[in-house]
């Protein structure tokens, strides 16, 4: 398995199958966040700020953001451990957000809201990976799916 951080798509097959509508909502993205040791922003100014203070900027504009879309982020942790598996470094936090459905994050981020925050963004990661995950038809009369979808 191959893995590979990246900060925003980069490959036109794949933009355009985000641009498909997806599976049937909600939807919730899995986040794996890795930052950089110190904040670069691409118009050059100077910071003192860490890659996690820059994304916290982003996040903290993004919670309100995202519920003009229909979503919420759900659960933010740090990463501590790596319990199962191996890897030559870990991601230093993980955030899963909802949306109601894929097209609602994808118009989220095309607005001009998303797009000034995400200077943060690019600032302060060095690579992330995005899960689209959707809770299965069997599962969704579960306790723990009808806390999360409400």
């Amino acid at each position: 398995m191959q893995i590979e951080n990246q900060v925003q798509p980069s490959d036109p097959e794949h933009i355009k199958q985000m641009m498909e509508p997806g599976p049937g909502g909600p939807i919730f993205m899995i986040n794996l966040l890795k930052f950089k040791d110190k904040a670069e922003y691409d118009d050059g100014r100077a910071t003192d700020l860490s890659g996690r203070d820059a994304y916290m900027l982003y996040g903290n504009a993004v919670s309100r953001i995202i519920e003009h879309f229909g979503g919420r982020v759900v659960f933010m942790a740090d990463v501590t451990f790596l319990s199962l598996g191996k890897m030559d470094e870990l991601w230093d936090e993980v955030a899963i957000a909802t949306y109601p459905e894929r097209g609602d994050m994808v118009r989220m981020s095309m607005s001009p809201e998303w797009q000034a925050a995400a200077v943060h963004r690019t600032a302060g990661l060095k690579g992330q990976l995005n899960i689209e995950t959707v809770i299965p038809d069997f599962a969704k009369e579960s306790p723990w799916a009808k806390a999360l979808l409400g």
